[in-house]
């Protein structure tokens, strides 16, 4: 019974030992749409602050503004999104409607000729995000066992993160080759997007029973203190955490090419991509919480780094130390809040713990622009630092007392 259930579901292992150990038929194919997708974004994203404020004229202060929204917009529906896939049952139908919106909306950037179109756009592109990204983590999480939860999600944020570092050197290379000509770039960028949308065709998911729980509902109430702890911690380091679109524009503000500037995020995304899986399956072994708050720590540093540094020397390695402080938190956080979440309301868990986070993100990139523009290039990098510090403080204190959820997470 229990075999012809991980049939339906997809989740057989793809590999029963090795390097994919664990990874469902499912994980693996949400993995490759991830780093379709991916590659398809990051051909764009670090391009975006560099046409916004070269091409046309935006100030800093409208980055911050445009970035803020975009990613607001995304976390704010993740906790809808996560709540109706528990509602529905199903997780791929929400998981097609957002990859295809956002595949749809970024060739549409070519043909922008003022940033308020701009603005649309990434509204449109992280709108999509909002609407997948719970139903796919909650289909992700219903597709392994819970020992080894921290590898499932550290395998996806590699795969991932792998398309976001080809991606940002497919950037490089279309700077190489066409110079600023961000237009054609973006237009380029919907080939991997349209296939990552075609990929989501090879998941397998069957209409889960009705719970004996009482349906998901959308409240606090029905999540225990320690994951209220979590999301207190995660909300608070988000204050702080602003678009890595302002990273890309101080490499440039200490003497970094545009190019350069896109080659050093493209070190950050292969360490994180070549730790993500390594440091899940840590996190398997030795608990989640010490090492969010350690990577909370490690972000306080680089981002002191970023706003101490004299000279464009510096950024390389501060990038490099970024991609481990992700490799420690991304895909690791999502899991200790699938742990924590009730089995029949994971997807209004996971939405609420990403919302948690994003809605602050607006505030945060908002603050990072209003910072820079009015007291300097290393403002928005210490306040990002003090809030990291006062984070990894509550992740290393608040989990003390009382058992452990599943996986080893006290």
């Amino acid at each position: 019974m229990r075999d012809q259930h991980q049939k339906e579901t997809g989740n057989t292992p793809a590999r029963t030992a090795g390097l994919f150990a664990g990874i469902s038929r499912n994980v693996f194919i949400l993995g490759v749409t991830s780093f379709l997708t991916d590659l398809s974004s990051e051909v764009i994203y670090p391009l975006v602050p560099l046409f916004l404020t070269s091409v046309l004229g935006a100030p800093f202060l409208v980055v911050g503004l445009i970035e803020g929204i975009a990613e607001s917009t995304a976390s704010t529906l993740k906790v809808f999104s996560g709540w109706l896939s528990d509602r529905m049952r199903r997780r791929r139908p929400l998981m097609i409607i957002g990859y295809g919106i956002s595949a749809l909306s970024k060739p549409l950037l070519a043909a922008a000729s003022a940033w308020p179109i701009v603005l649309v756009l990434r509204f449109g592109d992280r709108l999509g995000k909002g609407i997948r990204g719970a139903p796919r983590d909650a289909l992700i999480a219903d597709s392994c066992e819970p020992e080894c939860r921290g590898r499932v999600f550290g395998f996806h944020r590699a795969a991932d993160t792998a398309g976001a570092a080809l991606g940002a050197l497919l950037a490089l290379a279309a700077l190489g080759l066409l110079g600023e000509r961000y237009r054609t770039i973006f237009l380029l960028s919907a080939i991997p997007a349209v296939l990552g949308v075609a990929s989501l065709l090879l998941v397998r998911e069957r209409v889960r029973p009705h719970p004996q729980q009482e349906p998901p509902r959308l409240s606090f109430s029905q999540f225990d203190h320690k994951f209220k702890m979590f999301l207190l911690a995660s909300a608070i380091f988000a204050l702080g955490n602003s678009s890595d679109a302002f990273l890309i524009l101080r490499a440039k503000n200490l003497g970094l090419t545009a190019f350069t500037a896109v080659l050093a995020y493209v070190i950050y995304n292969l360490v994180y991509a070549v730790f993500s899986m390594p440091a899940g399956s840590l996190s398997d072994r030795i608990g989640r919480r010490r090492l969010i708050g350690a990577g909370f720590a490690i972000f306080a540093l680089v981002y002191l780094g970023f706003a101490l540094a004299g000279s464009a020397s510096l950024i390389w390695p501060l990038f490099a130390v970024y991609g481990l402080y992700m490799a420690l938190t991304e895909g690791i956080g999502k899991a200790f809040a699938a742990d924590m979440a009730p089995a029949h309301a994971r997807g209004t868990g996971l939405g609420t713990y990403q919302t948690a986070t994003g809605l602050l993100t607006f505030f945060s990139s908002l603050i990072a622009g209003l910072l820079w523009d009015n007291v300097g290039p290393s403002a928005p990098f210490l306040f990002g630092a003090a809030a990291a510090l006062a984070a990894a403080g509550i992740m290393l204190t608040a989990f003390r007392t009382g058992a452990p959820p599943p996986g080893n997470q006290g």
